[in-house]
């Protein structure tokens, strides 16, 4: 089973990723994006879901037209784990790649 990060490895670990953010409540590092449309958006979600399969390590997330929210936490680690880092990674370059923005 994977180790959840302390407080100084999570705090470590946002600082180099980009527009996520702590969530204490679900123990998750969340993340919204904005794309031009359904289409784009749903082109970087399949994106996501191969890497998230070829890695056994699934999000947490919705979509609703151009928007998708995402929450990364390893649930039977009960936390964040390098897991969630290393996909929050893969997620921001499939982003960048998909021209999406953040939520004004």
């Amino acid at each position: 089973m994977a180790k959840t990060l302390d407080d100084d490895a999570r705090t470590a670990a946002l600082a180099e990723l980009d527009g996520w953010a702590w969530d204490a409540g679900r123990k998750a590092i969340t993340r919204t994006l904005l794309f031009a449309d359904f289409n784009a958006a749903f082109g970087f979600m399949t994106r996501v879901a191969l890497a998230a399969e070829r890695a056994d390590h699934h999000p947490d997330w919705s979509n609703v037209w151009n928007r998708v929210e995402i929450a990364l936490t390893t649930h039977d680690a009960g936390g964040l784990t390098n897991k969630d880092i290393a996909l929050a990674e893969a997620i921001d370059g499939y982003a960048r790649l998909a021209g999406c923005r953040a939520p004004d």
